[in-house]
């Protein structure tokens, strides 16, 4: 596994069982690394305020004796570690959230619910914090990409790709016979495509200029699709066009 996508975890709790516990869940877990067990807050503030590299993840008891997990929480240097509560009283959760922690946990905590902890600190980074050679939703090989759709890793060629439309949250990958929608934006995934010919021309559209049929009027004819060219981005790509 990449050391990149290793999460470096402290565990902050005063009861040493509770403790032991969670440091096994973390010795079971792949892609995790201890860096410490702590039994009170004032250590783990400081312990975050200075390790590195930085701490990724909290796994913060909330009862403790003069600095409890709730008042670490807006302590915690920035940009701060994802926090799980872990706790005995399900009522201190509307608190939890309240400061904005990744998930809650209460005791006793089975392996199955500290797993789904994990992967919901987990989820966002894999946007945000590719793997060296792998964006989030891409893995590169030549021409071909790895493209997560729908859960599952597909081989595709990006020869065939004619163009990439932006939609929300997602993106549309078109070719001649297929639409694969790919969790990922459209911003995000420009910054990502490995290859040179591929240009953003519209807020809302990246195209293969190599699979580009003809341009009339601020169109782009590529199979059977027309795309607009975007007022602001018509100017630099068709000097790139024609150098091209």
């Amino acid at each position: 596994m990449p050391a990149s996508s290793v999460l470096r975890v402290v565990i902050v709790d005063d009861n040493e069982i509770n403790r032991l516990t969670l440091e096994h869940y973390v010795s079971l877990t792949d892609g995790l690394e201890l860096v410490a067990s702590l039994p009170d807050a004032r250590a783990a503030l400081a312990l975050t305020r200075s390790v590195q590299p930085p701490v990724d993840v909290l796994f913060l008891d909330i009862e403790m004796p003069v600095l409890s997990g709730l008042e670490l929480v807006p302590l915690l240097p920035s940009p701060a570690p994802d926090v799980v509560m872990v706790t005995s009283h399900p009522s201190f959760a509307v608190d939890a959230f309240d400061l904005r922690v990744t998930d809650y946990l209460v005791k006793p905590v089975d392996y199955g619910r500290f797993l789904k902890a994990v992967d919901r600190v987990r989820e966002p980074r894999r946007a945000a914090a590719p793997a060296p050679a792998e964006a989030a939703n891409l893995k590169v090989e030549d021409s071909e990409l790895f493209v997560k759709v729908n859960n599952k890793l597909i081989r595709l060629d990006f020869n065939d790709v004619l163009f990439i439309e932006a939609m929300s949250t997602y993106s549309i990958l078109v070719t001649e016979t297929q639409k694969h929608i790919v969790y990922i934006t459209l911003k995000a995934l420009e910054e990502r495509l490995p290859f040179a010919h591929f240009r953003r021309v519209h807020r809302s559209y990246i195209v293969n200029t190599r699979r580009i049929d003809a341009v009339q009027d601020n169109m782009l004819q590529l199979g059977s699709y027309e795309v607009p060219v975007g007022k602001s981005y018509a100017e630099e790509f068709m000097k790139q066009l024609r150098g091209l």
